[in-house]
């Protein structure tokens, strides 16, 4: 899954080539209960991890938290020798707008019959 803001791919660079961020049903569970709902708490989202994975070299995280009308990404945490993004805010209707568009746009989502 790749996270884009204004146009530009946030996790890729973070946690370098051959890194991945989460998968699409890590972020976007089929109940609708993921991590990226913003509240008033706020909680660390794991956000993806390098090749050698995240228990070698760290993951790739962010505090995300609701303020009002307005949705923060801050506190980046990257693997080792990785570039940090910055912080960024959205407009909280615009972000749970996007969010429940995800959610319900399963079109990514392979069933398989075993």
């Amino acid at each position: 899954m790749q996270f884009r803001i204004d146009g530009e791919e946030v996790v890729a660079e973070a946690v370098g080539e051959g890194g991945r961020g989460p998968f699409a049903e890590e972020a976007l569970p089929a109940d609708g209960h993921g991590s990226l709902w913003a509240t008033g708490e706020g909680r660390r989202v794991v956000m993806g991890e390098p090749e050698c994975t995240g228990g070698c070299c760290g993951y790739l995280s962010v505090f995300v938290q609701r303020h009002g009308g307005m949705v923060e990404w801050s506190d980046w945490q990257v693997p080792m020798d990785k570039v940090r993004p910055p912080a960024f805010c959205f407009d909280a209707d615009q972000y749970d707008a996007e969010l429940t568009r995800a959610l319900t746009d399963r079109r990514w989502q392979v069933y398989r019959s075993d």
